[in-house]
C-alpha cells in the first residue's frame, strides 16, 4: 500500500541553526489521556519512548510522574544517508533492515507507552510499516501509543514540530526546518496500519491534526 499525496521526490537533511518559526500550544484530548494511562500503572516503574526530538520539557515532567523516559530522535536519524542503498539506476533506496541493526535495539515488551507524534507523516515510506511493527512488539500488552497525523487540509508545506509537553493535556509545538511531510493518511490507512492493535481512539483537533491513541 503506498500512501504518498502531494510531497514527492527524496528528503534533504534539515540544516541545524538559521531563524525557528514561533510556538503554538494545543489542546488535546489523546495526549491527555495517554498521560492518564501513566499515571494508573501502579506502583511498578513505568517506561516510556519518546520518539521525537529530545524535549528537556518531557523529560522534567515524565520523571516527576516517576517515568523512566527513553529518547530517540528517529526522523533525523532516518535522514542519514548511511542507511540508503546504491540501486541499479544509481538512486538511493532506504533500507529498513540497516536502520533497525543500528536503531531502536530495546527488548520485546519493554515499554508501557510510546509518543510517536507526528512522525509517521514524514519518514521514508519503506521505514514506516516495519517501524510499527517494531513498536509493536517493543510494547508491553495493554500498553498505550499516541500518534498524530495530519489531515488532507494540513497542506504540504506543514512543518514538523518538536512536542513539549507543557500540561497533562496541552502541548506546545516548536517547529523543526527542513523536513518535508511526506503523506496524508486517511482513517483506513490509519486502521490498516495499526491493525494488529487491540483498539484505536480517533481525536481530531481543530488544527488539522487527527489525534489517534493506541493500544496494544
Amino acid at each position: 500500500m503506498r500512501w504518498f499525496r502531494g510531497a514527492g521526490g527524496s528528503q534533504s537533511k534539515p540544516q541545524e541553526g538559521g531563524k525557528s518559526a514561533p510556538r503554538t500550544r494545543r489542546t488535546c484530548i489523546g495526549l491527555g489521556e495517554f498521560m492518564r494511562s501513566l499515571s494508573s500503572s501502579g506502583e511498578q516503574k513505568t517506561c516510556v519512548l519518546d520518539l521525537g526530538p529530545t524535549s528537556p520539557t518531557n523529560i522534567a515532567l515524565l520523571t516527576q510522574m516517576g517515568v523512566r523516559v527513553f529518547n530517540e530522535d528517529i526522523l533525523r536519524e532516518s535522514q542519514d544517508e548511511h542507511y540508503c542503498l546504491k540501486q541499479e539506476d544509481g538512486t538511493l533506496q532506504f533500507d529498513p533492515a540497516k536502520f533497525f541493526a543500528e536503531n531502536l535495539d530495546y527488548a520485546a515488551d519493554q515499554f508501557d507507552a510510546i509518543l510517536f507524534w507526528d512522525v509517521a507523516d514524514y519518514l521514508p515510506e519503506s521505514l514506516v510499516k516495519p517501524l510499527v511493527e517494531r513498536l509493536q512488539a517493543m510494547l508491553k500488552p495493554k500498553g498505550h501509543l499516541l500518534a498524530f497525523f495530519h489531515t488532507k487540509d494540513a497542506g504540504v508545506e506543514s512543518l514538523y514540530s518538536r512536542h513539549h509537553i507543557v500540561q497533562k493535556d496541552t502541548l506546545e509545538l516548536e517547529p523543526v526546518q527542513g523536513f518535508k511531510l511526506q503523506r496524508i493518511f486517511n482513517n483506513r490507512h490509519i486502521e490498516n496500519l495499526f491493525k494488529d492493535f487491540a483498539s484505536r481512539k480517533f481525536f481530531l483537533g481543530r488544527d488539522n491534526i487527527r489525534e489517534v491513541l493506541m493500544v496494544r
